[in-house]
């Protein structure tokens, strides 16, 4: 009989995302192109080699059970590494990598991430090119975890995380913006924290996976709206959903044109300081990809631009 390293290959473990993922047999044999008999056998070939029931069949799906649950956790894991080992052979072998993924900050303007994107992939169509929106602790995050090799606009410092190199990006001011026809609009300055707090607050939701993540602006006891990026947090503040602050930058056009009001705070105005952090590799060296996008955030102009959310550029 077949044990488990016989069984458990990538494309079984791929065949049993398929299954969990549409919920039946059938559904995944139709995703793969397989007869169902086909992706049956071969999940009872890993059922019998692990001694251990994965799908559930008493209801007309196929449930995960826990063994199976834990199975795929760690089957993703192991993908994940196994493309990681694909990753680094490419890299030995033509200085590129197969793929490259880039954590960006809600704050950076994403225009100019995607005017960088398009002059990297014309110099390097080998690289699959992979961006991930990401937001407060969970821009650093998504590089200390290895979702990541690069992560721009952090807010967080690294602190101890082995291997970890950052360089600093820029400062970014942020401005107390609310819609003219917002009660705040009309309040006299500067504004307390004690009215301030009677009024809903916008807030970005940091998008680290695991704890509470980090909370900016916001008061005790204040009702939030929490948006997925910062775009959506211009968006309902312009419609008058909420208050809080938004980078200058972005809310400027809008301040300028008188969709939004800015208001002076009791508080001390706020700045804060982003960067950008990479995982420092051993041998042979960051890749050339990698190395591409370091030099570009060498140039001022370049660090300017992502942080300036130039006219005609689309928000994150």
């Amino acid at each position: 009989m077949p044990g488990p390293r016989d069984v458990l290959t990538p494309d079984t473990l791929s065949l049993l995302q398929a299954v969990a993922r549409s919920g039946s047999f059938a559904g995944a044999a139709r995703e793969l192109g397989l007869v169902p008999s086909a992706v049956t056998y071969r999940v009872r070939l890993v059922e019998d080699a692990l001694d251990a029931l994965l799908f559930d069949r008493a209801s007309r799906q196929a449930r995960l059970t826990p063994a199976g649950a834990e199975l795929l956790r760690e089957g993703e894991r192991l993908l994940g590494e196994v493309d990681a080992v694909a990753n680094r052979v490419r890299r030995v072998a033509t200085g590129w990598e197969s793929q490259l993924t880039l954590a960006v900050d809600s704050v950076i303007d994403c225009g100019t991430v995607m005017e960088l994107a398009e002059a990297f992939l014309a110099v390097a169509p080998q690289t699959r090119l992979r961006l991930r929106d990401e937001a407060l602790s969970g821009t650093l995050e998504a590089l200390v975890s290895g979702q990541a090799d690069l992560a721009i606009g952090v807010s967080s410092e690294p602190g101890t995380a082995a291997g970890i190199r950052n360089r600093v990006l820029g400062e970014l001011a942020f401005v107390y913006a609310v819609a003219p026809h917002h009660p705040l609009a009309s309040a006299p300055e500067p504004l307390s924290d004690e009215l301030v707090q009677r009024y809903r607050a916008v807030a970005v939701a940091d998008s680290v996976p695991r704890g509470s993540g980090l909370t900016l602006g916001l008061l005790a006891g204040q009702d939030v709206l929490t948006v997925p990026s910062m775009g959506a947090k211009l968006e309902a503040q312009l419609r008058g959903l909420g208050s809080g602050f938004l980078p200058e930058p972005l809310a400027r056009p809008y301040i300028d044109t008188g969709r939004l009001v800015a208001k002076r705070m009791q508080r001390p105005a706020r700045v804060a300081r982003a960067s950008y952090a990479w995982r420092e590799s051993g041998p042979p060296g960051p890749g050339r990809g990698l190395q591409w996008w370091l030099a570009q955030l060498e140039g001022e102009a370049t660090r300017s631009a992502l942080l300036q959310h130039r006219p005609g550029h689309a928000s994150s």
